[in-house]
């Protein structure tokens, strides 16, 4: 295992059980740390790690703003943390609105086997871009598809198409796109009739879509919006703006 690949253990205090995990698990090959659950703490370590362990004592609760930190840092990062802890305790954190920065939760009594196997499953996973959202630019522009491919690969798994007949003939064979940016004006195929052959196919009917409009007018936005897309975007959004607005699309849904 490379150095970059090493596991934060996060917890309250360097316990008896600490100890046994970090052990066990550098018995696999997995290179761990303690680090405490303190704000400033993790954040100054932070990059040291490129995956993330929190591990709940019985009956203990987050603190919210250490828990609002830890999502914070995983979505801004692209990463994902797993949680060991009572079987209670799991049930009640699976109770909340629990985000998809949490890869996974444990149980205890852990079998230490498995867990090293879901730790390693998780870098394999890291290193051929499964982790990463896909998205689907559909534009018959291939500049402006080139140039917002640019702005998101290295935080999306991005595939452009210039037209609504490939759009429908790759998201066939490519059901896990987790959005469709599509164009709301092309030749032969237009954004409207692409979504409307999306939302008639039980395959495609879930997938979101925002469209990319580059006419502002309040009658343009408004044939948008009555078409009740996830949301709408104007092509003049430059790169921070769009990767933010994606960032809250995403953690929203």
């Amino acid at each position: 295992m490379r150095k970059k690949e090493k596991v934060m253990i996060i917890a309250g205090k360097e316990s008896f059980m600490i100890r046994v995990l970090i052990e066990k698990l550098e018995e696999y090959g997995v290179l761990c740390e303690f680090v405490p659950s303190k704000i400033g703490t993790i954040n100054d370590r932070w990059d040291e790690f490129a995956f993330y362990i929190y591990y709940l004592e019985k009956e203990e609760i987050v603190p919210t703003e250490l828990k609002a930190f830890l999502f914070d840092r995983l979505e801004d990062d692209g990463k994902q943390i797993l949680i060991i802890g009572e079987k209670t305790d799991i049930t009640e954190l699976q109770k909340e609105n629990v985000p998809t920065m949490i890869y996974g939760m444990v149980a205890r009594p852990i079998d230490y086997g498995n867990l090293a196997v879901t730790i390693n499953f998780y870098f394999e996973q890291e290193k051929s871009g499964e982790l990463k959202r896909n998205i689907l630019l559909v534009d018959d522009d291939p500049s402006y598809g080139s140039l917002v491919r640019d702005w998101l690969m290295d935080s999306y798994n991005i595939t452009v198409v210039t037209s609504g007949v490939r759009a429908i003939k790759y998201l066939g064979t490519h059901p896990k796109t987790d959005l469709i940016l599509l164009d709301y004006e092309m030749p032969v195929t237009n954004g409207p009739q692409v979504l409307e052959m999306l939302r008639e196919d039980v395959s495609t009917s879930q997938i979101p879509v925002i469209f990319l409009t580059g006419n502002d007018s309040k009658e343009s936005v408004m044939a948008v919006v009555a078409l009740k897309p996830e949301g709408y975007l104007l092509k003049s959004i430059q790169r921070e703006e769009l990767l933010n607005k994606l960032k809250v699309f995403f953690i929203n849904h």
